[in-house]
Order: C-alpha cells, then sequence, then structure tokens
C-alpha cells in the first residue's frame, strides 16, 4: 500500500460515504464554544467594554452574559485586577498568564484563576474557578525539577521520550501517557515512548493515520504548548453574542485554555475509552515535532498551576530533544568528516569533473542511491541517472530558495509537482542543496524502500460505523494491522542535512578562494593585453614609417643605378622591397587584430543573408578567380555585431577560395563549391544543440593532426607564396570576434573531401 496521506484516506472514507474533508477543514477555532468549568470574557483592551460574554457567567460570576456584553469589565473584576490583567495581557500578546483574582460572585466573593491573553482588540479573560487552596508550589516544583533531571541525563531520544512521558505521568497522574512523533508536517504518527496503568492496551510502536490530527489541529499545537478536556461528555457553553459585529464570524478562540474541541474529536476520545485528555506539543525549530498525549479514565480538570508546569515541561523537553539531535548531528558530521574532506580536498576550479569522481564519494557521503550536480544548465551524475523533467523541476524549486538551503522528501511521488516516474527505476526521495540563485544545485537521491508497520487501524478504512452513526471512528478494537508503505525512500536525517549544508559551506569557500585567485589573474591579463594592445598599436604604426623608407630607397637605387649594379645586387635589392612589403603587411594585419581587442561590440537582429551579399562583393571576385561556386541555403536573422560579422564571412570566404581543390588534388569530382546555411548543432562542449552558421566548402581539407594549428596568429600552413599568400592571421581574426560575441568556434574537416568552419554568437544569438 502507499503512504495513508490525508488526501487517499478522504477517498477511502468517500468509499463508504464519508466525507473526510468535513473533518479536515473544520475551523476549530471559531467553534464558538467553551468547556462548561469556567466562563470567557472578551474585553475591548482600549475601553474596559466587555463585547462578548459565555453564557456561564450568571451561574459563575452572578451577572448574566447578556447583561454583562456592553458594560465595564469592572462590574466583575475590580479596576486593580483589571489594570493587573490588562498590563500582563499587554506585554504578553501571545502567552496566557495566570492571575489570582477575587470576584464577587452573588454578593459572596469568590476565589478564581483568570488567564489573560491579546486576541487582536480584545483581552480574553477565562477564569476558572478555584475549588480549593491552590497546591503549594513546592509540590509542583520538586515535580518538574526531577523531572527535569531525568530529562538532562538522557543520551538518546528514545529514552529522552520514555523518561518524558514517565514524568508527566507521575505529575499529573492521567492513566495513559504517549510521546507520538509526526513523520513530516502532514503525515502519520508513531508512538514512541509509553507509560499506562495496568489493564491498558499497549500502543508502543503503533502508527495512526494522519487523519487523526488534521492539519488546522496540527497548527493550533504548534501555536500552544498545551490543550486540555476536562471531560469528554461536557455540555459546553455558547458565547454571547455568538458572532463578531464586524467580521460576522465567533469569536477567534485560537489561544483560549477553555475552547472546546471538534465534535469530531470528541467522538474519537470516545471511541477509544477516553474520559479527559491533555496534550503538550513538541516543538522543533518552530515546526511541531510530536505530542504527549496523556488520556484518563475519568473526567479530570487540570489546575491552571499544573498546565503551567506541564507547559514548562513541554518546553524544556522540546529544548532536550533539540540538544540531542544537534548532538547527533554533530557526531555523524563527526564520523563523515575524512569523507567530507576528502572530497573537498580535490575539488578544483572544473568542480563538475573534480567533485563527481569515479570512486562514487560523493554519493556514498549520504548512503545515495544517486548524486547530482546541476549548474550552468548541464548536469552530471553519479550513480544513477535522473529523469530531465524531474532535473527541470528541482532547478524551478531551487531557483527559488536562497544558496546553501537544503531541502529534502523521502517521498517524491506525493509532491504537487512532481513528475510521473516509475518508481521502480527512479528515485523516491531527494536531498537538495542550492547552490546559486540561478537555480544550480547538488542533489542526492535515494530508491525506494518497502517499509513494514503496524497501524492502530486500518489505513485503508479511516470511517467505521460507531456509536453515533457513521462517523470517524478510527479505534474499533485491539486489532494490530500490517502494512507495507511504498513509494518511500529512507528518511534523510538531519545528520544527513547538516553534513550537505557543510559540503555547501566548503564548496563555497573553495569556489570563493578560486574567484578571487581569478580575478587577479583577469586583473593581471587586462593589464598584459592592454600592454599588448598598446605594443602592437605602437609597433604598428612606428615601424611602418622606417620600412616605407626601407622599401623607398631600395626602390630608388634600382631605378637610379641598376644599370651598374650586378644582376646578384639588384636580385638582392629586389628581395629588400618584397620584404619591406611583406612587412608591411603583416604590420597591418597585427594592428587589424589589435584593435578587435579595443572597443564594445554593437549587436543587433541583423539578417544574415544581408551580411553574407556583402561580404560576398569583397570575396566574390577570389571566389569566382579560383572558379568556386556559391551555394546559399534560407538565412535566419542573427544576434550580432554586423560590421564583425561581416569580417568573418569575408576572411572564411576568402579562405575556401584559397583552398579550392587543384585539378590535381581531386579524383572523384571537379566542382568547387563553398557553401553558408544555419544548422541546429551541438558544439564540441557538449550541452544543448544550438542554432550555428556553417561555411562548408570542398577543397583540400586540412589534416587532423594541424587542425588546432589553423586559428594561431601568423599561422599558415603553406609557403608564403602558395595559394595567394596571405599573412596567416585572417582564421586568428575570425576566432577573435567569435570569442567577443561569447560564441564557440570550431572546424570539421577531411583530406581531400573539405573544411566546414562552425560557429556560434553566444547568448541571445538564438543558439
Amino acid at each position: 500500500m502507499s503512504h495513508p496521506d490525508p488526501g487517499r484516506e478522504a477517498e477511502a472514507a468517500a468509499a463508504m460515504g464519508f466525507d473526510l474533508s468535513e473533518c479536515v477543514q473544520e475551523p476549530i477555532h471559531l467553534l464558538g464554544r467553551i468547556q462548561s468549568h469556567g466562563t470567557l470574557l472578551a474585553v475591548e483592551a482600549d475601553t474596559g467594554t466587555v463585547d462578548t460574554a459565555s453564557l456561564n457567567t450568571g451561574r459563575l460570576l452572578g451577572i448574566e452574559a447578556q447583561e454583562l456584553v456592553g458594560g465595564p469589565v469592572t462590574r466583575v473584576l475590580s479596576p486593580e485586577g483589571w489594570a493587573e490583567a490588562l498590563e500582563a495581557g499587554a506585554q504578553h500578546e501571545a502567552v496566557s498568564l495566570v492571575l489570582p483574582v477575587s470576584i464577587d460572585a452573588a454578593g459572596a466573593p469568590r476565589m478564581f484563576d483568570a488567564t489573560a491573553h491579546r486576541q487582536g482588540p480584545f483581552l480574553i479573560l477565562e477564569c476558572e474557578p478555584r475549588a480549593v487552596a491552590p497546591p503549594h508550589f513546592g509540590r509542583y516544583y520538586q515535580g518538574v525539577r526531577r523531572a527535569l533531571t531525568r530529562l538532562r541525563t538522557s543520551t538518546s531520544a528514545a529514552e529522552c521520550c520514555q523518561a518524558a512521558t514517565r514524568e508527566i505521568r507521575a505529575l499529573t497522574g492521567f492513566d495513559r501517557v504517549v510521546a507520538y512523533r509526526f513523520e513530516g508536517e502532514d503525515g502519520p504518527g508513531e508512538v514512541v515512548a509509553e507509560e499506562l496503568t495496568d489493564g491498558h492496551e499497549p500502543w508502543l510502536g503503533l502508527w495512526f493515520p494522519a487523519s487523526d490530527v488534521p492539519p488546522q489541529a496540527r497548527r493550533l499545537y504548534r501555536d500552544n504548548w498545551i490543550r486540555v478536556i476536562a471531560d469528554v461528555d461536557d455540555v459546553s457553553v455558547g458565547l454571547h453574542p455568538p458572532r463578531q459585529a464586524g467580521s460576522g464570524l465567533p469569536l477567534d478562540l485560537s489561544n483560549s485554555v477553555l475552547r472546546t474541541v471538534s465534535g469530531f474529536h470528541l467522538e474519537y476520545l470516545r471511541n477509544i475509552g477516553v474520559k479527559s485528555s491533555m496534550s503538550v506539543s513538541v516543538l522543533r525549530e518552530g515546526e511541531l515535532w510530536g505530542l504527549i498525549a496523556c488520556h484518563g479514565d475519568t473526567a479530570t480538570t487540570v489546575s491552571p498551576e499544573l498546565r503551567a508546569a506541564c507547559e514548562f515541561f513541554g518546553v524544556a523537553f522540546s529544548l532536550q530533544l533539540a540538544a540531542i539531535e544537534e548532538r547527533q548531528q554533530a557526531e555523524a558530521l563527526a564520523a563523515s568528516r575524512e569523507r567530507l574532506d576528502r572530497i573537498v580536498s580535490r575539488v578544483t576550479s572544473d568542480l563538475e569533473t573534480s567533485l563527481l569522481a569515479g570512486d562514487d564519494a560523493l554519493r556514498t557521503l549520504l548512503d545515495a542511491d544517486g548524486a547530482a550536480l546541476c549548474r550552468g544548465g548541464h548536469s552530471h551524475f553519479s550513480g544513477m541517472t535522473v529523469a530531465p523533467a524531474l532535473l527541470e523541476t528541482l532547478q524551478a524549486h531551487a531557483s527559488e530558495l536562497s544558496p546553501g538551503t537544503v531541502w529534502s522528501t523521502d517521498r517524491l511521488s506525493e509532491e504537487p509537482d512532481r513528475p510521473g516516474d516509475d518508481l521502480t527505476s527512479g528515485p523516491a526521495g531527494v536531498l537538495m542543496v542550492t547552490l546559486s540563485r540561478s537555480g544550480d544545485f547538488l542533489a542526492w537521491f535515494r530508491r525506494e524502500r518497502p517499509i513494514a508497520r503496524q497501524w492502530a487501524a486500518d489505513p485503508s478504512k479511516p470511517v467505521q460505523a460507531g456509536p453515533r452513526g457513521e462517523r470517524l471512528t478510527p479505534r474499533g478494537s485491539g486489532a494490530v494491522f500490517r502494512a507495507v508503505v511504498r513509494g518511500q525512500s529512507p528518511p534523510w536525517t538531519p545528520a544527513d542535512r547538516a553534513t550537505a549544508q557543510e559540503l555547501w559551506r566548503a564548496l563555497t569557500g573553495l569556489v570563493l578562494r578560486h574567484e578571487a585567485e581569478l580575478r587577479a589573474l583577469n586583473d593581471r591579463l587586462r593589464v598584459a593585453n592592454a600592454d599588448l594592445d598598446s605594443f602592437a598599436h605602437a609597433a604598428a604604426h612606428d615601424l611602418k614609417e622606417p620600412l616605407r623608407g626601407i622599401s623607398n630607397a631600395a626602390a630608388f637605387v634600382i631605378e637610379d643605378a641598376a644599370a651598374d649594379l650586378d644582376a646578384t645586387t639588384v636580385r638582392r635589392m629586389h628581395t629588400m622591397r618584397r620584404l619591406a612589403g611583406r612587412m608591411d603587411e603583416l604590420l597591418d594585419s597585427l594592428l587589424h587584430f589589435a584593435r578587435l581587442g579595443r572597443g564594445g561590440l554593437h549587436r543587433v537582429r541583423v539578417p544574415l543573408d544581408r551580411v553574407l551579399d556583402s561580404a560576398l562583393e569583397v570575396a566574390g571576385d577570389r571566389l569566382a578567380e579560383a572558379q568556386v561556386r556559391v551555394i546559399r541555403r534560407d538565412l535566419p536573422e542573427v544576434y550580432a555585431d554586423e560590421h564583425r560579422l561581416y569580417e568573418v564571412l569575408v576572411n572564411l570566404l576568402v579562405n575556401a577560395a584559397k583552398y579550392a581543390a587543384d585539378q590535381g588534388d581531386r579524383t572523384d569530382r571537379t566542382d568547387r563549391t563553398v557553401e553558408v546555411l544555419v544548422d541546429t548543432l551541438r558544439t564540441p562542449a557538449g550541452g544543448t544543440p544550438r542554432q550555428t552558421v556553417v561555411v562548408r566548402d570542398n577543397g583540400i581539407g586540412i589534416p587532423a593532426d594541424r587542425q588546432g594549428e589553423v586559428f594561431e596568429l601568423f599561422r599558415r600552413l603553406h609557403g608564403p607564396d602558395e595559394r595567394g599568400g596571405g599573412a596567416g592571421v585572417g582564421l586568428a581574426i575570425v576566432k577573435r570576434i567569435i570569442e567577443r560575441h561569447g560564441g564557440e568556434l570550431w572546424l570539421e574537416s577531411e583530406p581531400g573531401r573539405g573544411t566546414s568552419f562552425c560557429f556560434t554568437l553566444g547568448q541571445g544569438g538564438g543558439d
């Protein structure tokens, strides 16, 4: 069977004709009734006027509710008592404070315990009569002190829970006290510790369906440390007026100590033989971890002093549990430190390769079946791989979280945006730590592990015929139902989460250090590049003048004295002039190459057809001379600097003309062509296929061992006087322009069959 979540329980209940959603959606804080052993007044804090009163004030306070409402609270409470309650409530809006007060009820002074708290504009006063003198403080003090000592000596969560149930039962005298732990914020609960009197059926180790404590009840348990029901058969008392004039809703009793509970819950308690109950909340980092649930066989009124003692104990118990869990986390982190250090020590600036090395250290760090690093749109795996749809979902979720946030679930199939993968092959649980605000993350995955559990009720039948008809009646007998939970991975522990966050901290430190080193290196490179640009610019200008002088001097000698010189000297003078011209050409190329590093790009959407037409105006004659036919396909718009893109195409087309196949180079065809097209290709770096401009010729091709040289400055694969000469700068210029666009440039070539130059134009260029 699957995990019995509230949705599936609702389906099972609906099949039996019972709408479980009524229980789940019931506004239990707006029931408008209180338990009858006390009375309630809602007083406007600013004016002291009674706004709402319970309908039993006449019996307990001597004045009927209808008469109290609209009048001053000082009719039943002394001005000094009201001032004290108002001061306490104003300072502690979310906390109930107990004050002993004397009320002149029916002409006779009577002592009450008044519990005060703020609720919006009102001060809520709940008065419980004192039948006897309050117990001596020392009794509770000694009991709580003994209980806290037992808690402090506990070394594990199980031992701490057992100590808590034992001490709470000793303090209160309830017949059954259990520690009840929730699985997640909306999951079922398990009894992890228990103390009970003889003759009661043990519940230790049993699981209870999530519907036993619906979401709105869990919220109230989280906001209130303690909840007491004195008598499940109590005839509760309504309020006057039943609804607030402004909102039309009953008075909000979220923090009331006398608030009655849902009829569903009272029916639930009756069906398990409980006459009275008390629940003490257990919180972990502000969330509801579980409850200490107390059940009595008889009606029991818990005094405010005892409630305060149990509330204090609940706070201490929550802190002790947190301390034990933190110690266990620290111990687990220390145990994994060697593995963590081994992973961190090998991390380099190439995070993907170094982090997911082949020894599975990252995966086994959290005892996972697989791990994945998703960064910059690329995914890298260790162990099991994961469907792309799930990675996209996790990336979207990671982009909503702050870097360093750890998110986990052991029931991935129940996540609302979970892609529908087969759990037999895909992960059932994931723990993810976010790396950046752009959605980069590191994740671990676990496969499904079926879990056998014992249930205190049949999870597939949350509703049975109770004594009052078809109601939520989860306990019909002492039967134990055994079922297997599917669709769930082993849970991620707090230690797992702490280890993942520790790894993130270490990686963040390394990345920041690498970034600092990279910034320093980039600063040095910028200075070096600026110096090189300045040198190239100066050299190109300052060296051209003496070169022109050398060339002119050689020309003058040839013109004026050639007849008086021997043939060898004349030939040398011609060589000097040719070499000076060659040097002048190289300096022009160097100057042009240096200028490419200056100034910005002016990128716009530009028709590639138009740029090709402009390039053919320059390169067309060279292509025609080499008898190379141009083939062009439908070309789209691209996002680029039009003038720089024009240079790229001119250089590639001229290159195609230079390296067109000679007749002697070809054996299978004589038609010389160069083709310009746009295709969707995967770059050599991998990743998503991108829109790519391709210039493809069927010329002589480039040997594989020399393909890496063609983009180097002043590198030529032929002699200076072969194939039209050239400075060996054209393809270096192409490479620099493409890189300044943020794109990639590569070639594919085979000797005798031609060369394809392929390039993308970076982000926004349609690639």
